[in-house]
């Protein structure tokens, strides 16, 4: 595996900071509402440690959870184990999705698309991995509203916050993203997570559905 794919240092906070705090600010909650539906074969691109895996309902059939920093993986492994639809944790990035051509009905990306290194080309791999018609769900953290902090972000992914952590840049406009690959928005809810009365940089998020345009 790259070497840069093993962050020790950031797997190990990050498994820290995304517990029970998190979830207590409502992680489970928009990670229900942004799986709610799903059904046949589903790829997680950026699994992480496993959190959403409860989560999936049980239209699943098959779970592919894509993970490349080995820590986090072994997290998503035991978090496979208690699952409650069949879930085979993989090895592999965004950018190189080890899968055929049309192979999922559907793709999950949470707090996944800030951190990939090439984000047009992971999303340009999602879609060719999902079937005619196949949908996109995601949640993540994106380009500030405000002048303001869309200034403070850009200086923040200027320094080694990306290095920091695990390669996240906290202004990048992912719903643009997502439509210059070749999907068609849905329903997009914007909202503040953490909901704190002093927004952070990366407080801006973004949960919601795509699909495949038509050719």
């Amino acid at each position: 595996m790259p070497q840069d794919m093993r962050r020790p240092v950031f797997s190990r906070l990050y498994v820290r900071s995304s517990g029970p705090a998190m979830e207590r600010a409502g992680g489970n909650r928009h990670r229900r509402r942004m799986l709610a539906g799903l059904h046949g074969e589903v790829l997680e691109v950026g699994a992480g440690n496993g959190l959403n895996l409860p989560h999936h309902p049980p239209g699943v059939t098959r779970l592919v959870a894509l993970e490349p920093e080995p820590r986090l993986r072994a997290h998503a492994e035991a978090a496979a184990r208690t699952a409650p639809v069949p879930v085979e944790v993989v090895d592999g990035v965004a950018e190189r999705i080890p899968a055929p051509d049309a192979s999922f009905d559907a793709a999950v990306t949470c707090l996944t698309l800030c951190s990939v290194a090439d984000q047009g080309r992971a999303l340009d791999e999602i879609r060719r991995v999902l079937r005619p018609g196949g949908e996109l769900r995601f949640w993540e953290h994106v380009r500030a509203d405000s002048p303001r902090m869309r200034r403070v972000q850009r200086a923040l992914d200027a320094t080694l916050w990306p290095l920091l952590c695990g390669g996240c840049h906290t202004g990048r406009d992912t719903l643009a993203a997502i439509t210059a690959a070749g999907f068609t928005l849905g329903t997009v809810d914007r909202f503040a997570f953490p909901d704190v009365s002093v927004p952070w940089p990366s407080t801006q998020c973004v949960l919601g559905t795509a699909v495949v345009s038509a050719a």
